[in-house]
């Protein structure tokens, strides 16, 4: 994606760049959207904790009551922040980085 001309506000918003898609193999997915838990994810995940506005439980890293499930920024938060998810992120993406060497990468499993 790439940012298209303005509109009439003055808003700039994101456009497809025509050759730019691809498709890769890959281990592992993280996934980085929204701001909310997905209805999809808590109904298939009955273990995940969240809290009584529906937030994802984590701990200072991220880490959820799932083994392996990381979780940062609003959907733990609520509404906060841009500075903060980022922090979240970084604190995250150092624990996920862990987690994968010490269990994943090292065949020990979980």
């Amino acid at each position: 994606m790439e940012l298209g001309q303005a509109d009439e506000s003055g808003r700039r918003k994101p456009v497809p760049v025509p050759g730019s898609r691809y498709h890769m193999k890959v281990d592992v997915v993280v996934n980085a959207i929204g701001t909310r838990s997905n209805p999809l994810l808590t109904a298939t995940a009955p273990d995940l904790e969240l809290n009584k506005w529906g937030n994802i439980v984590g701990d200072g890293e991220g880490a959820t009551s799932l083994t392996g499930v990381y979780a940062g920024g609003d959907i733990v938060r609520g509404g906060a922040t841009v500075i903060l998810a980022m922090g979240d992120g970084k604190r995250g993406a150092a624990a996920i980085d862990g987690y994968l060497k010490q269990y994943v990468f090292t065949g020990k499993g979980y």
